[in-house]
């Protein structure tokens, strides 16, 4: 079988998505200013409404499990991007698109698609 345009496609379908997942993961970990922090703070001071001081460990606590949530998938997707530009590894090129389709939806489901369909161009 020859070569198509589909795992080229799927590439790009997943590279975009992993790049902003990382690069806001990136930013997320690296500023305690934006405003997911912000949100956080407001969060636990008003909605727990228990009164218990809102400590610097819990918020920084939250806003690495946000960042991590962020980092993980985007170089999943990634990593999914480079092995279906690759043609080596239908499983993580399958994995980059799943991700990318959850995080990013209208350039996931095609993703999944094109991947799905181009299996038979891994190696």
């Amino acid at each position: 079988m020859g070569r198509t345009w589909k795992p080229v496609a799927t590439a790009i379908l997943s590279i975009i998505p992993g790049s902003f997942l990382l690069i806001g993961g990136i930013a997320t970990a690296a500023s305690p200013g934006t405003p997911i922090a912000t949100a956080v703070t407001e969060y636990y001071m008003y909605s727990i409404g228990s009164g218990a001081p809102v400590t610097q460990s819990a918020i920084a606590t939250v806003i690495s499990i946000i960042a991590v949530s962020l980092i993980v998938p985007g170089i999943v997707c990634l990593l999914g991007g480079i092995c279906a530009l690759r043609r080596s590894v239908w499983g993580l090129a399958l994995a980059g698109a799943i991700f990318a389709f959850f995080y990013l939806l209208p350039l996931g489901m095609p993703a999944i698609i094109f991947t799905a369909l181009a299996k038979k161009e891994f190696v």
